[in-house]
């Protein structure tokens, strides 16, 4: 079966669904671990996820503990799916190599060899006696903190080509929104890498952060905005996003295939805010991989 655009509406309530189920779980999960370590030694302790189901059962009895475990036995299998799926599919779009599950494993040998590998190393790691799990699920999920506004803003690029969306590209209402969304996940981010660097930050430089951050953002996106208008021919300010004029054209619209598509226009704003992100992550990301191998050094 082939996916059309006009199964779209069906996927976004799909996703919607799918970001509301994951989000009051991961909710949960942090609220009645919260209460169970309220004022218990183990709070803000954490080593793993054995620690904390172990907790639970001491603290909370043994049912919460084993449904804690069958909830991450599951987060752990739609994980270990979806990451060493993706990896196999990107490592197949860049290196031209045949890439889907509908094919077979003899005539995609590569890309089922890579998912393959991905998860033997996983359950290698988990396997090993020894393996410092919490340092690595910790190391994992800043690193993620990290890399997700990068992700963010090159999903934003991509639906902002006409070329390769047409139709469906993002209005401007959609775009001030992301927008936003990208510049609280930078913040954010910005937060969980210097909580990482320094546990003992106080709440005031959070607020710090959030504030200056969000103030900096407003003025270099407003300067950059004007700089683009000012410059750009009158006769070019078309909404891309306003091209929606009959149901037909959605249902239709097919991206040319990639040999015929031309590089990317990014405007002034978007090469600002790339060359941003790029200072961003060359100093996040480092600082994180000190900050771990500081702590696995000083483990062992």
């Amino acid at each position: 079966m082939v996916i059309t655009p006009r199964f779209i509406h069906y996927e976004r309530w799909d996703l919607c669904l799918g970001i509301w189920l994951v989000v009051l779980g991961a909710v949960a999960m942090i609220s009645f671990s919260a209460a169970s370590f309220s004022g218990r030694p183990e709070f803000g302790n954490y080593t793993d996820a054995l620690g904390t189901a172990m907790g639970l059962e001491k603290y909370a009895g043994r049912l919460p503990a084993v449904l804690f475990a069958l909830a991450l036995l599951d987060a752990s299998i739609v994980g270990a799916a979806a990451v060493s799926l993706s990896t196999a599919y990107a490592i197949g779009d860049v290196f031209s190599l045949k890439h889907s599950l509908h094919r077979n494993p003899s005539d995609a040998k590569g890309f089922y060899g890579v998912y393959f590998a991905l998860i033997i190393i996983a359950a290698v790691l988990v396997l090993t006696p020894g393996t410092p799990l919490g340092l690595l699920t910790n190391a994992v999920q800043t690193l993620a903190g990290v890399l997700l506004p990068s992700a963010t803003v090159f999903l934003l690029l991509l639906c902002n080509d006409t070329v390769v969306l047409g139709p469906w590209a993002n209005s401007r209402m959609l775009n001030l929104f992301t927008g936003a969304v990208v510049a609280a996940l930078v913040m954010l981010s910005i937060i969980l890498t210097a909580s990482v660097l320094f546990p003992d930050m106080h709440a005031q430089w959070i607020v710090g952060i959030l504030v200056g951050g969000s103030t900096i953002g407003i003025l270099v996106t407003i300067s950059a905005k004007l700089f683009e208008l000012s410059r750009r021919p009158a006769d070019a300010r078309v909404k891309p996003g306003r091209a929606r004029q009959k149901i037909d054209v959605y249902d239709n619209w097919r991206m040319p295939s990639l040999g015929e598509l031309p590089p990317a226009q990014l405007s002034a704003i978007s090469r600002l805010w790339m060359i941003v992100l790029r200072g961003y992550l060359l100093v996040a990301g480092g600082l994180v991989l000190v900050r771990i191998f500081q702590l696995a050094t000083a483990g062992a």
